[in-house]
């Protein structure tokens, strides 16, 4: 061989190597796509690079401080991933990674889901009926639901009412809706913190906003004592969305954008710390308390 290269035979099993290597990364990315690991894997790179960079210049300094925490972060890796990696093993458990997740992404399924939820809010509002749903968006919400009853049963307005009756024993709980199914009912939403007192926000407010923090699903929220209907996402609350067909539109902008990626702040709705004034606040909605 030429410039002293060894003789290296490359065969078939080394082709079926790269393609099962090729393939159990891109299942990897997908199951992470869309959630809190990948700005984590993201800051992970870029210690690695500051580390390349620090031992390159001789930089002996920076480059033990680097290397104590990349130890310090490969060992809380598991702790931090444990969603990620749960929902990895039950999906080879039950053959999963292969098949095709269902999905609200066609119009029509959007449509059916939003009008139902939109019906189902307003009915609730009249008759002064507290409830939490929350739409499942590209981050999964697994570890809600476990926290809740299994329903996997199919969405229908008759459903969510019976659910979130006042007598009913998943009444105070959040509803999980996965595309066209109810996954589980009573769950438990994690409270956000830095709510002002002022606000006056309900426990049911201050998980939606809580949720909406830490993944990409949308909530809609009925107050309990004054009927009104709010919707969350990405820490925002629009407030007073009483009328189905203005309700109707901003769940579909919201669960539209979620589907599209888009994670801009302030693309629709008001901060929870915010006042409206006059018709130049964002999408029109007045701040209005619980």
């Amino acid at each position: 061989m030429p410039f002293g290269l060894p003789d290296v035979a490359f065969g078939v099993s080394d082709v079926f190597d790269i393609l099962a290597t090729a393939t159990l990364t891109y299942y990897l990315l997908v199951l992470i796509r869309g959630t809190r690991a990948i700005p984590i894997i993201l800051g992970i790179v870029v210690l690695v690079l500051l580390l390349a960079v620090a031992n390159l210049f001789h930089l002996l300094v920076l480059a033990s401080v680097l290397q104590i925490v990349l130890l310090g972060t490969a060992v809380t890796l598991p702790i931090v991933f444990q969603p990620e990696l749960r929902r990895l093993l039950e999906q080879l458990g039950r053959g999963g990674m292969l098949a095709r997740r269902e999905a609200a992404d066609d119009a029509a399924s959007l449509d059916e889901v939003v009008a139902i939820l939109a019906n189902t809010a307003v009915m609730l509002s009249h008759n002064r009926v507290g409830a939490l749903i929350a739409i499942e968006g590209a981050t999964g919400l697994r570890e809600y639901v476990e926290s809740g009853t299994r329903l996997d049963a199919r969405l229908s307005v008759e459903l969510l009412l019976s659910i979130f009756t006042p007598r009913s024993p998943l009444h105070d709980g959040a509803v999980i809706v996965r595309g066209r199914l109810v996954e589980a009912a009573g769950c438990f939403l994690p409270l956000a913190d830095n709510v002002p007192a002022a606000s006056h926000l309900g426990t049911r407010h201050r998980a939606a906003i809580g949720l909406t923090e830490q993944t990409d699903a949308v909530v809609v929220v009925i107050s309990e004592q004054s009927g009104t209907i709010s919707v969350a996402r990405l820490g925002k609350l629009s407030r007073e969305l009483d009328d189905e067909a203005r309700l109707r539109s901003v769940l579909l902008a919201c669960c539209r954008s979620t589907r599209g990626g888009t994670r801009q702040r302030g693309t629709f709705g008001l901060s929870w710390g915010r006042r409206a004034r006059g018709p130049s606040a964002s999408a029109g909605v007045p701040n209005a308390n619980v």
